[in-house]
């Protein structure tokens, strides 16, 4: 008998977040009304430190380290609803109970569904540039959105910036460097194959790489 390489939805639905999609949904739509925030100790049923990913693509990421840190919980966004399924199922099949996932835009989650001052750490790798002026819109990596990694980072939390573009990566580098409350910490290395699939791949291609960490500053909530 043939089986499905995809387990059913029911199986997904402990890893996966029902929130609204802002793409599809008209601006005035009652499933885009306020909602409360999102209660970590509630959604993981634990007090362990937040981390969150924005853009997972296939979920490699947060597979692996969810895995090796059971300590951690990590929470992943990601809008391409192909993508969110296919990271679900990797993360079902190994019952990662510290890996929850949303199919949403990660712009406004952040806004209007995270506390601020409650994640350790955001971790954004390879956003898609997005050069085009008539494409500007899309672009993920916007001053509005590193201020709103700041609002809900802890203080001392980090925020972790890849991308294999290095004009893009120079731009927001610059941006970044504006914003008061962030400072840049010594460059980290990745002695493996890298952390996510696209790494994985731009490496084998030979491509540059180019990462940065910053840190939130202790000073500020």
């Amino acid at each position: 008998m043939r089986t499905s390489r995809h387990l059913p939805l029911e199986a997904l639905a402990p890893f996966l977040l029902d929130v609204p999609h802002p793409r599809v949904l008209k601006p005035d739509s009652p499933r885009l009304a306020p909602a409360p925030p999102i209660d970590w100790r509630v959604l993981f049923g634990n007090e362990h430190s937040i981390e969150i990913e924005v853009g997972f693509g296939k979920g490699l990421f947060l597979v692996n380290q969810g895995a090796a840190r059971a300590d951690t919980n990590f929470f992943g966004i990601e809008i391409e609803r192909k993508y969110a399924l296919f990271a679900a199922n990797r993360v079902a099949k190994r019952g990662l109970a510290n890996v929850k996932l949303a199919c949403t835009d990660a712009r406004w989650f952040l806004k209007e569904r995270v506390i601020a001052s409650s994640v350790a750490a955001v971790h954004v790798y390879f956003p898609d540039p997005w050069w085009k002026t008539r494409h500007r819109k899309r672009k993920l990596f916007t001053r509005d959105f590193a201020e709103t990694c700041v609002r809900v980072l802890k203080p001392g939390g980090r925020l972790h910036f890849i991308s294999d573009v290095e004009a893009y990566f120079n731009e927001t580098m610059t941006m970044l460097n504006e914003i008061a409350a962030l400072r840049v910490l010594p460059t980290p290395t990745i002695e493996d194959e890298g952390l996510t699939n696209f790494e994985r791949k731009y490496r084998l291609e030979g491509r540059a790489i180019h990462r940065a960490e910053l840190e939130k500053n202790a000073a500020c909530v």
